[in-house]
């Protein structure tokens, strides 16, 4: 490419930005450069939990006694009408991938942060007919933010939801156990015997999704299980 080429296309970079900018998440003004779908002050809002320095956080304990795991955390606490609410909602039901993408580093950083030497990274699964309607899997963009800063593979198809749940949303902890209970399988697994894997997920509550998951994933030979989420929520 030559520098005219090279300086034509900055200017008509600049000149989109210029007229179609980038707008935080959280306030609607522009973003500066370096920053990412929230502004500085905007992100100093967000109730980080640091539950990565902390072994036996409220994460961890939720999920104590039902599986064995590695670590558990949660990037943040989520509160209704909250910034980290209205960053899901998004990610979820608008189509805004890049919330996902942009979660996940920030999950990825506190994960290089405590050195929990992972080798992979598993997403919840959604089901096909699920993920056709939304168009792609929440989880998996968080995955790939937080595969990005890692510098490792996401195995997205490994774990397979073969049964289509209903929503969890209103359900009692024992309805979400149900729900869940043998709704996932494995396909083409031999890649992750030996692994330590990072399951990944948007909001805790009750942790039966995870819990299911979890123990799936389990029945690989030798596989370690540590456990990331967006937000934990009141259970």
């Amino acid at each position: 490419m030559s520098l005219a080429t090279r300086q034509l296309k900055t200017y008509g970079s600049g000149l989109v930005h210029l007229l179609f900018p980038n707008l935080c998440e959280g306030c609607r003004q522009p973003l500066l450069k370096g920053e990412e779908v929230v502004c500085l002050n905007c992100e100093a809002l967000i109730p980080y939990t640091n539950f990565h320095l902390i072994s036996e956080n409220e994460t961890a304990l939720r999920l104590a006694g039902r599986i064995p795991f590695q670590n558990a955390s949660s990037l943040t606490f989520f509160t209704n009408e909250s910034l980290i609410q209205h960053l899901i909602h998004g990610l979820k039901y608008k189509s805004k991938k890049q919330n996902g993408v942009f979660l996940g580093k920030e999950i990825g950083k506190t994960i290089k942060d405590a050195n929990w030497k992972i080798h992979g990274i598993i997403p919840v699964p959604l089901h096909p007919k699920k993920e056709a309607i939304r168009g792609y899997n929440q989880s998996e963009l968080i995955a790939n933010g937080i595969g990005e800063v890692l510098s490792i593979p996401v195995f997205n198809k490994c774990l397979q939801r073969t049964r289509n749940t209903t929503s969890q949303t209103e359900k009692t902890r024992t309805e979400r156990v149900e729900n869940v209970s043998g709704a996932f399988t494995l396909s083409k697994f031999e890649v992750l015997k030996g692994k330590h894997l990072l399951l990944v997920d948007d909001v805790l509550t009750t942790g039966a999704t995870l819990e299911s998951c979890a123990l799936t994933l389990l029945q690989i030979p030798n596989v370690e299980i540590s456990i990331a989420t967006i937000a934990i929520a009141a259970n």
